[in-house]
């Protein structure tokens, strides 16, 4: 299609901000209050990095910086660029540096993308102050960066734009010169659909309008138009990273505090989003053991059959079962005492001697073993009255020990009798045991 802006560039190039004030969203960091900008105005020149989603202006305001103070902006990415590459940008700003006190800017996007021993060709050059330096990453830099590099760094968390802030940068696009001019307008509903399709992402935004123009043309633009020209939003959503963490800390939670209306959101976004059923399969047998336990007893066969539904039938079909295990276990009653005598068993097995089985409880299955002592003193629990015998089965020093305590709750709640009884049994009678 021939159009006005056809050949130029990108929208959201086009509208890269010239200055602070253009910048949109970010005014926790930027506002006249803003420690980003405080720094700025202060001129004090140390590495930063920069942590956010995309579309939230980290490159945008890394340009800026680098005008600011008077420097040369080097972009790279750490998913392309190699160690030798970046080292001979740091090379080439310490020797501008050590010829005329000047440096570049390197703004090392995705550095995450680098492992350990890559971010380390950074560290002597950050030491001793020859180039500016900001990294720029969408995962959590507690996870993906060194220390030595974020100790010698100030962080900053760019936040997702807001929708007012959204709101703002479409009006932009419509009227400025370096976008649309006004010969573009939207509908009301229209304009609502590209702020909830961007996702808090700015880029997003004037790249789906961008879109929209480039299909329909200049004019008023619909609902159904923009809509059809945009297509279906994906959800920002990545396997391997903290986005992946964060959607199955928020279900097993959900699951937890039984709250079945937020546990099949965060259930159908993460399979909306391609996470692997087979991995949320195995998270809610886990929940059916550590929250729900004895409480109800269904709950563990109800998330194991699920897992081999997923394993049978596959997707889209196994999805089903999967709402309907995660909405059992959100309604179910919860209880985590067996997951609290789980830790506890652990911690003495790992603190305490590992004591000799007591004889009592060995099978003499010679006649050497019978008479050194195994199986003296066993009695057998059918036998009993009560169908329990007075024979403690722990070790001499861990006799005091009662890990499992069950919770008034489901049928945990009817077990609490019973298991007093149990231990009365076997322990205060133990005496009279031969």
């Amino acid at each position: 299609m021939e159009g006005l802006w056809q050949g130029r560039a990108p929208l959201a190039e086009r509208l890269r901000p010239h200055g602070l004030e253009e910048v949109v969203g970010q005014r926790h960091l930027l506002g006249t209050t803003g420690p980003l900008r405080a720094l700025l105005e202060g001129g004090v020149g140390i590495p930063l990095v920069f942590w956010g989603p995309p579309g939230t202006g980290k490159t945008t305001v890394g340009r800026l910086i680098a005008g600011r103070w008077g420097a040369r902006f080097v972009q790279r990415s750490a998913a392309l660029a190699t160690v030798t590459e970046v080292r001979e940008v740091l090379t080439a700003s310490r020797e501008l540096w050590q010829r005329v006190g000047q440096r570049d800017l390197l703004f090392l996007d995705e550095v995450h993308r680098w492992n350990r021993a890559q971010q380390d060709v950074l560290l002597p050059f950050l030491e001793e102050g020859s180039i500016l330096f900001i990294g720029a990453t969408t995962e959590n830099p507690s996870f993906a960066l060194r220390s030595a590099l974020l100790s010698r760094s100030q962080l900053f968390v760019f936040e997702p734009l807001a929708e007012d802030d959204l709101g703002l940068l479409l009006e932009r696009a419509l009227v400025d010169e370096r976008g649309y001019g006004g010969k573009v307008t939207v509908q009301r509903e229209a304009a609502e659909f590209l702020i909830r399709h961007a996702d808090g992402d700015a880029r997003r935004l004037l790249t789906a309008l961008e879109t929209a123009v480039g299909t329909i043309g200049e004019g008023e633009l619909s609902l159904v138009q923009v809509a059809e020209a945009v297509g279906k939003k994906a959800p920002r959503y990545d396997r391997a990273g903290e986005e992946h963490y964060n959607l199955i800390s928020a279900l097993h939670k959900s699951v937890r505090n039984s709250d079945v209306d937020a546990t099949l959101y965060w259930l159908v976004r993460m399979i909306e989003s391609g996470e692997d059923p087979r991995y949320v399969a195995r998270r809610l047998v886990r929940m059916a053991s550590e929250d729900v336990g004895l409480a109800d007893p269904d709950a563990l066969p109800l998330a194991v059959a699920a897992a081999q539904a997923v394993e049978q039938v596959g997707m889209p079909e196994c999805a089903l079962a999967l709402v309907q295990a995660a909405a059992y276990l959100a309604l179910a009653p919860k209880s985590n005492a067996l997951y609290l005598a789980h830790g506890e068993v652990r911690r003495d097995v790992e603190a305490t001697v590992n004591e000799p089985v007591p004889l009592h409880l060995r099978n003499p299955v010679t006649d050497l073993m019978r008479g050194v002592g195994y199986g003296k003193g066993y009695r057998y629990a059918h036998d009993e009255p009560e169908r329990v015998a007075p024979m403690p089965g722990l070790p001499e020093g861990l006799r005091d020990r009662e890990y499992y305590r069950p919770k008034d709750v489901g049928w945990e709640g009817r077990i609490v009798k019973r298991l007093q009884a149990l231990r009365a049994l076997i322990y205060s009678r133990a005496r009279s045991a031969p």
